[in-house]
């Protein structure tokens, strides 16, 4: 069974390095627009061959698309009216506009709505990693649309890539995702901002910063060409979470303005009840 991945980096690559370790594939096709992805994905050994996408088509099992879900939006049709048993996986970040668009094709059957809930700030082939995925969780939105051999294999690879399987429906995913990973990359992006706007004045800012200024904006350094289209798609639910952050913002500068120390505490206090949730 030959599998495509559509698109070489982050993800598609970690998954490569997997279904290479495994042996769970004949071959690994590679699908890339990029001429340095293509070269650095070969080089690397995460695929055995670089076809164009209708030669995988043609020529693979399961089609998995990994690019940026402006992309995904495109191709997934297109990909849709050429597949006759091939399974479609999605693995963007965002579903809603996906869906609705390929909600009434023919094909719909073959397709599987899915989300690796992991990933790092860097992109490209050089970025896969062997274990990117183990114990995170794999969300599958709308999986009684998929036909039950199409989930059956895309299902097998999760158990593949070591993941744990969880069910939404797409409006439940693209909030919770807007709340749980969407808010944090445009946080992080908003104080790499900041620190970027005062360095301009004050040059040796950098020179003080240690691990927690590190761990809070490491996700700055995450790839534009993939983040801008997923705020796009999740437009609605981002501004919603926004909205709410910049509150909590403005209670926090409050306190601080008004010099409500007890009260700044007992917001701290609050937000401490994270750890229920986070270790």
């Amino acid at each position: 069974m030959n599998i495509a991945i559509v698109g070489i980096g982050l993800i598609g690559g970690s998954i490569a390095i997997r279904l290479k370790e495994t042996g769970f594939a004949e071959k690994v096709i590679g699908v890339d627009k990029s001429e340095s992805n293509q070269k650095k994905a070969l080089q690397l050994g995460l695929v055995d061959e670089i076809q164009d996408l209708d030669e995988a088509i043609a020529s693979c099992k399961i089609i998995i698309l990994t690019t940026p879900v402006d992309a995904i939006m495109q191709l997934t049709p297109y990909i849709l009216d050429k597949v006759t048993d091939q399974v479609v996986i999605d693995m963007g970040s965002t579903k809603i506009n996906i869906l609705q668009k390929i909600a009434e094709h023919t094909n719909r059957g073959r397709y599987v709505a899915a989300h690796p809930m992991a990933g790092t700030e860097y992109s490209g082939p050089e970025a896969a990693l062997p274990n990117l995925f183990k114990d995170k969780n794999m969300v599958y939105v709308e999986a009684f649309k998929s036909d039950e051999d199409a989930f059956d294999l895309a299902d097998a690879l999760t158990d593949l890539l070591e993941m744990k399987s969880l069910f939404m429906n797409a409006e439940e995913h693209d909030m919770h995702t807007a709340y749980v990973s969407h808010i944090s990359h445009l946080t992080s992006f908003a104080l790499a901002l900041t620190v970027l706007e005062k360095e301009k004045s004050q040059g040796r800012i950098f020179e003080l910063a240690g691990s927690g200024f590190e761990s809070t904006v490491r996700l700055a350094k995450s790839s534009p060409d993939m983040w801008t289209p997923i705020f796009k798609q999740n437009r609605e639910n981002v501004l919603e979470v926004l909205e709410e952050h910049i509150k909590q913002l403005q209670k926090l500068h409050n306190k601080l303005e008004k010099e409500d120390y007890e009260g700044l505490h007992k917001l701290i206090k609050k937000s401490n009840k994270i750890k229920r949730i986070i270790k």
